[in-house]
C-alpha cells in the first residue's frame, strides 16, 4: 500500500503551472528521466528508511539536491513527528535523517539566512 502510495505521489507532480501544461510536461519528463537515473527503486528506499526509522510512510519522492539524486522518505512516527529519510539513489545508502519542520519555522528560517546575506 505504501509503494503505491509513494509511486503515485512521485510520478504526480504539483497539479498546477504557470504555463498551462508546459511546466506539467516539462516536470513530467524530468520525473522520468531521473527515475531512468536512479539505480535504487522507490520500494528499496521505502524498506531502506522504514529501517532506519519506526513509523509509517506517508511519502516518497525521487529529487535532485547538490547535483545528486536522491530519495526524500517521509515517515511520521509514534511520536507524530515527520521525518524525512534521505537516501542516495545511486548506491541506497541513507545520507541523512532529519525532522521536517512547519512551513512557519521554515519561512522564519530563509528569513534570517537572507538578513545574514546582507550583512557586511
Amino acid at each position: 500500500m505504501a509503494v503505491a502510495i509513494g509511486a503515485i505521489l512521485v510520478l504526480s507532480g504539483p497539479a498546477w503551472s504557470d504555463q498551462k501544461g508546459k511546466g506539467k510536461k516539462d516536470e513530467a519528463k524530468e520525473t522520468v528521466e531521473m527515475d531512468a537515473m536512479a539505480k535504487v527503486t522507490i520500494e528499496q528506499a521505502i524498506k531502506t528508511a522504514s529501517e532506519k526509522v519506526a513509523g509509517k510512510v506517508v511519502e516518497a519522492e525521487l529529487e535532485k539536491k547538490h547535483d545528486k539524486l536522491i530519495w526524500e522518505v517521509e515517515v511520521v512516527t509514534m511520536e507524530n513527528k515527520v521525518m524525512e529519510v534521505h537516501i542516495d539513489a545511486e548506491s541506497g545508502e541513507v545520507i541523512d535523517v532529519e525532522e521536517e519542520k512547519p512551513e512557519k519555522d521554515m519561512k522564519h528560517e530563509r528569513k534570517q539566512e537572507r538578513k545574514q546575506e546582507h550583512k557586511p
